[in-house]
């Protein structure tokens, strides 16, 4: 049997491009989280490509005046535009793939990205400092646990609040992360510290196999909103004006890559689909590592004044 091409549909504006774009992504069940980022990220978008253009008209040139555009725009930064040209080419290729452009090339310009400004070991001593359980409320403990638990194993925002305590195995000195960003389940080593940390916080928090191993005051489970504004009050009561769990996960690949961690291993910590991304990952921390590289200066700790060399 012939095998049906579908043609180019003269009257399908991009909207609804856009429409059956969302549809795509639940039929390959992408997070609600990246489809609401694309959601957000085409309401930028249709400022400047009216959501009544046909995509038949969508063009190569068209897409580079998209790009100008947003150059001229005070407003974004290098980021933000280099993210709506990407999202815009990722619609502008379903389009092709549906056959209702014809193929071609589309070039996202690249920017600097700005790098990552992680936690001082200043900054670490104030935030790891225990506090006296005998004084403390369950909150700053908690807040303080979690905060030993995102420096032991990076793990994401996203994965930290779905770890359930079934999901904890101290036979085997790991955790199992089953929500991650590309949906392949994770398995993190624990070391000892971290290990000792959640015996002794399980005492505390007690709980089912099934709760979630970080939970609310009524011991159910931590909505995102409320960890964030929870970090914030933790880290300011210490000192600490940084906050946000991602900048854990930058402080986690900055220190392992320091103390001479091997990258490929870290890659699978991370839980990155190729090294290259961890490589990227790294290549952000290179500026804010600088001032490390300056303090382990191997050749200052040989050097040595006035000293005169043999003939």
């Amino acid at each position: 049997m012939k095998k049906m091409r579908m043609t180019i549909k003269n009257d399908t504006t991009f909207g609804e491009g856009v429409e059956s774009y969302f549809l795509d992504c639940k039929a390959r069940n992408l997070r609600e989280g990246t489809i609401k980022h694309y959601k957000d990220s085409v309401k930028q978008i249709f400022k400047y490509i009216p959501e009544e253009t046909l995509i038949e008209d969508m063009t190569a040139d068209m897409f580079a005046d998209f790009i100008v555009e947003l150059r001229e725009n005070p407003d974004l930064n290098d980021m933000s535009m280099s993210c709506y040209a990407r999202d815009l080419k990722t619609l502008m290729y379903f389009f092709m793939k549906k056959e209702w452009l014809p193929n071609f090339k589309l070039t996202i310009p690249k920017v600097d990205k700005t790098p990552v400004e992680t936690y001082t070991d200043d900054e670490l001593l104030r935030l790891l400092k225990k506090p006296n359980l005998k004084q403390c409320g369950f909150t700053e403990y908690k807040m303080w646990v979690i905060t030993n638990f995102l420096l032991s194993t990076g793990v994401r925002q996203k994965s930290l609040l779905s770890i359930k305590i079934k999901d904890l195995d101290f036979d085997s000195d790991v955790v199992r992360i089953h929500h991650t960003k590309n949906r392949k389940a994770l398995i993190i080593p624990l070391n000892t510290d971290i290990k000792k940390i959640l015996q002794e916080y399980l005492k505390y928090r007690k709980g089912e196999a099934d709760d979630f191993l970080f939970c609310n005051i009524y011991g159910k489970e931590l909505a995102k909103s409320t960890l964030v504004h929870t970090i914030l009050e933790y880290n300011r009561n210490r000192g600490v004006e940084k906050f946000g769990t991602h900048r854990y996960r930058h402080t986690f690949a900055k220190k392992w890559v320091l103390m001479g961690g091997n990258v490929v291993t870290l890659q699978r910590v991370l839980g990155h689909s190729s090294l290259q991304i961890t490589q990227n990952y790294i290549n952000l921390l290179v500026s804010d590592m600088t001032k490390d590289i300056e303090e382990f200066n191997i050749l200052r700790e040989f050097k040595r004044e006035g000293i005169k060399m043999a003939k």
